[in-house]
C-alpha cells in the first residue's frame, strides 16, 4: 500500500504591520495547491477590519473569489478557508475610518 505524504507550506505575507488604510497583501503563487488557508492575527486592534479573498489568473488582475467577507475589531485570530482558486491569492483589507490595526497574516497552502 502506496501513503502519498501531502504537501503543505506557510507564507508569511503581512508580519506586524499597521494598518490605517485599505490595502492588498502581495500576490502569492500557489498552482499545486489543492486547498488553502488565510489566517489574520490581530496583535492589535482598535476599530473594525474587513478582509475579503482575491483570485488571478496572472498575478495582475484581480477579482473577489466570493462574496465571504470576515471581520476582526479586536485583537485575536480569525481563519478560512480557500478553496477553487485557479493558482494566485492575496487578501484585501477594507479599513474602517479611524481604524488602526497591527497585523500578521500567513497563507497555508496544501496540495
Amino acid at each position: 500500500m502506496r501513503h502519498d505524504m501531502r504537501s503543505t507550506m506557510t507564507a508569511v505575507l503581512e508580519r506586524n504591520t499597521v494598518v490605517r488604510e485599505d490595502f492588498a497583501t502581495e500576490p502569492y503563487e500557489l498552482p499545486w495547491a489543492a486547498e488553502a488557508r488565510f489566517f489574520v492575527q490581530a496583535l492589535e486592534a482598535d476599530g473594525a477590519l474587513a478582509f475579503r479573498t482575491e483570485i488571478s489568473p496572472d498575478g495582475l488582475h484581480w477579482c473577489p473569489l466570493d462574496e465571504s467577507e470576515h471581520r476582526i475589531d479586536s485583537p485575536g485570530l480569525i481563519t478560512w478557508p480557500v478553496s477553487g482558486f485557479g493558482q494566485w491569492l492575496r487578501v484585501r483589507c477594507t479599513v474602517a475610518p479611524g481604524a488602526v490595526a497591527k497585523l500578521r497574516i500567513y497563507l497555508v497552502g496544501k496540495g
